[in-house]
């Protein structure tokens, strides 16, 4: 539980606890919140923080819960200050310096951060849902896991900030700065990133549809709203034939056996430059699922497809394979059959020979050879049929 001394001077308000601060700058203010037990919160806190917010915020009743939600504390000195579990929503934090502050599972949601100072803030799984950081300043801060659906970071300066595996669904990140970022795992679907700084940010499965929906990661922020935009816009997905990409669409089992395989696959591509997309074939399935992965296929240079156990990957093959002219490289494990329709696909020629491989370490040191060159090979020959049929 919170420090009761401390949460005693900022009862007397903002313009004294700075004044406090600046005098005890060796003091690390606690003012956070903590359980007893999962029934329980101490007494005597939720009696302090009903203080709080009646001198911090003057004429505002205290709520049932005893938080600080609606404060006005602008321009409030909360460096290094722990404020864990807090309940700040809809709290005034304008100008705020929470820099190096510890904000894990604090509640903010609809708070105005807007111009704050987060250089280095703990705010692990914190709850920042709708709210506005505009201008803050939030670079080498640890935001994993943390809840931003519909928040404003626009220009937010967000240098080396840590954002792995954090819900940024809807929330506009317009003109700002993540350099050096890490979003691996973010939800970014819906997310507006124009004019988005992302040199060195590490951008690794970004998951670009809803909770609900079939999961399609992606490694490009970038990439993502565009992806995001062709899946949600028939007339866009109608230009995709035109475009030239490095998209290598990715399709198996993501049973802990199969997708190491997968993962294996992905990173030899980075390695060479393209962009994998990997489709998770272990939810449910439906029209939208099968129109989505078609979208997908129309964008890559070519597809690769793990037939080992293959659940569904034979419904979605039948949907690409006598349609689109991709190449496909087919690859099955050691030991295990192709499913028997699959035999039928050899009258197309942009049906690579089946690449039967025996473990991750044999997919690796075998990548260029049996699946990047018969890949290129195959997409150079259906360019110059194609072209070859335009000059007749």
């Amino acid at each position: 539980m919170g420090n009761k001394a401390h949460l005693d001077v900022l009862a007397q308000g903002v313009k004294e606890w700075n004044r406090w601060r600046r005098r005890h700058p060796e003091i690390r203010p606690d003012l956070s919140r903590e359980r007893e037990s999962d029934d329980d919160l101490e007494g005597d806190l939720r009696a302090l923080t009903n203080f709080v917010l009646n001198q911090v915020a003057p004429g505002r009743a205290p709520t049932a819960e005893g938080d600080m939600s609606g404060a006005d504390l602008n321009k409030v000195n909360f460096r290094s200050t722990n404020l864990s579990g807090a309940f700040l929503e809809g709290a005034m934090l304008i100008e705020a310096d929470l820099r190096e502050a510890t904000l894990d599972g604090a509640h903010l949601p609809g708070a105005v951060l807007t111009m704050a100072k987060l250089r280095k803030a703990m705010m692990r799984n914190t709850d920042l849902t709708a709210a506005t950081l505009r201008w803050a300043n939030i670079s080498d801060a640890d935001l994993s896991g943390a809840i931003l659906r519909q928040a404003n970071l626009n220009e937010v300066v967000a240098r080396r900030c840590i954002f792995r595996k954090a819900d940024l669904g809807y929330s506009t990140f317009v003109g700002g700065n993540l350099a050096g970022a890490d979003l691996s795992g973010a939800l970014v679907y819906g997310a507006s990133v124009w004019d988005v700084k992302l040199a060195r940010a590490t951008q690794h499965d970004l998951v670009i549809t809803r909770p609900s929906q079939p999961t399609v990661v992606v490694d490009d922020l970038k990439i993502a709203q565009f992806l995001y935009l062709l899946i949600n816009n028939v007339e866009i997905r109608n230009v995709v034939d035109a475009l030239t990409t490095k998209v290598v669409l990715v399709l198996g089992r993501f049973t802990p056996r199969r997708k190491a395989v997968l993962e294996v696959i992905r990173a030899q591509l980075r390695q060479r430059g393209y962009v994998p997309i990997l489709f998770d074939f272990e939810r449910p399935f439906s029209l939208d699922f099968t129109e989505t992965v078609v979208m997908l296929a129309h964008l890559s240079r070519f597809i690769v497809a793990d037939l080992t156990d293959p659940a569904s990957l034979p419904k979605e093959l039948e949907a690409i394979v006598p349609r689109l002219a991709v190449p496909l490289l087919p690859m099955i494990e050691r030991g295990h059959q192709p499913y028997a329709m699959f035999s039928d696909y050899w009258k197309y020629s942009w049906v690579a020979q089946m690449y039967t491989y025996r473990g991750k370490a044999d997919v690796a040191r075998n990548f260029d050879a049996r699946i990047v060159k018969p890949a290129e090979r195959v997409s150079r020959d259906i360019r110059l049929r194609r072209n070859e049929a335009l000059m007749r």
